[in-house]
């Protein structure tokens, strides 16, 4: 009840990123139920239907990320001085956040199901009832337990994942002059996409008509889909390294105070911001590598409605992940912001800096986005 009220109570913006939450989620429960409904037409091609729900993970995974993001970028879960006096302390805020995230896909799941009913002919008296009743098996029933259980699988998981995120943890102090946490996995991302690619390669020599999507489940899924994975998850690793050299290179050789301030954010923002950057890269490096072998193969045409609204899903969450994670700097910077301002910093200098920490990143992001996209499609294509 309590995170019901800190939820009616919060700012527009804070609402509409709950409501593209839901959105996403809506997006995921549709595609869970399409699942499970060619799982009940087709029940001889239970292979078929498994493939379906794993493809339907990686949606599933990007929309727990940016359920994630928006929580902690939620001003009423945020510890302030007084609430641990009246109960509020930090480990009763993660709960509430928790349950926020919680109500948000739930509410999305529940419109899921009402739009599936709806195209199944279940749900009469709106416009295109059963406009899908043949795709959707609408001569079959309907087992409720396992939608219900479908549906559910967002919820609990972003909640879990809310909660863990933001759980109280004490942080070891620094000795002072040391770099605050230096970012260590860019050696293990580096040496998962080259195994990444490397089994892409190899399946892509072993044959088959391309890369298969919800639909097509024919070639070598099992290998590319497993090379695709091993890259991104490299990808994913190597972002906070990759930001961190980004800004350490930003203020090598004599360093002006643009330079230097632009620098000291990314390096300290390195953890927050590199992992949305990695996974936005392998996202639209798969998506590349996806549409070039689509255009050209002979699967091509073969993208399918639902295929299409998993990768918007998988885009959209992503992009919005990292606008997220974007504000939440600035929010953590907000205090040090307004001291730089209350001495005399020119507010021109602060966004020249910005400026020059986003063009940093796209140089570096660019090149190797396209590098990657490039190297996952061309086995493929041969």
């Amino acid at each position: 009840m309590l995170a019901l009220r800190l939820a009616r109570g919060s700012h527009p913006l804070v609402q509409t990123r709950r409501l593209l939450v839901a959105t996403a989620a809506a997006g995921v429960g549709f595609l869970l139920l399409c699942t499970l409904g060619h799982a009940v037409g087709h029940p001889d091609r239970s292979g078929a239907a498994a493939l379906r729900l794993l493809w339907c993970a990686l949606p599933l995974a990007a929309t727990v990320q940016f359920a994630v993001a928006v929580a902690r970028t939620d001003p009423s879960t945020r510890p302030r001085t007084g609430l641990s006096a009246v109960g509020l302390g930090p480990a009763r805020l993660t709960a509430i956040a928790a349950a926020s995230t919680a109500v948000a896909c739930a509410l999305g799941s529940a419109v899921a199901l009402l739009c599936y009913l709806h195209l199944r002919g279940d749900l009469t008296g709106l416009p295109f009832d059963g406009a899908a009743a043949e795709l959707l098996a609408a001569d079959r029933p309907l087992p409720l337990a396992a939608a219900l259980t479908l549906l559910a699988v967002l919820p609990v998981a972003a909640a879990t994942a809310a909660g863990l995120a933001l759980r109280p943890r004490t942080a070891p102090v620094p000795p002072e002059g040391a770099e605050r946490p230096l970012p260590t996995g860019l050696p293990w991302g580096i040496a998962l996409v080259a195994v990444g690619l490397a089994a892409e390669t190899y399946a892509g020599r072993g044959g088959g008509t391309g890369l298969p999507l919800p639909g097509r489940f024919d070639g070598n899924p099992a290998g590319v889909l497993a090379g695709w994975v091993l890259t991104a998850v490299g990808l994913a690793l190597a972002g906070p390294g990759l930001v961190h050299g980004c800004g350490r290179l930003l203020q090598a050789v004599r360093p002006g105070a643009v330079r230097l301030l632009a620098g000291r954010v990314l390096t300290t923002e390195s953890h927050r911001l590199g992992r949305p950057l990695g996974v936005v890269a392998a996202v639209l490096s798969g998506t590349y590598a996806g549409a070039a072998l689509y255009a050209s193969g002979p699967a091509s045409g073969a993208v399918g409605p639902l295929t299409g609204l998993g990768a918007a899903l998988v885009l959209a969450c992503t992009t919005a992940t990292l606008l997220t994670a974007a504000l939440e700097t600035r929010q953590s910077r907000a205090e040090t912001t307004g001291a730089l301002l209350r001495t005399g910093a020119p507010p021109n200098a602060l966004r020249k800096a910005a400026l020059l920490r986003a063009a940093a990143l796209v140089a570096v992001f660019a090149p190797l986005t396209w590098a990657v996209a490039e190297l996952a499609a061309l086995p493929l294509k041969g």
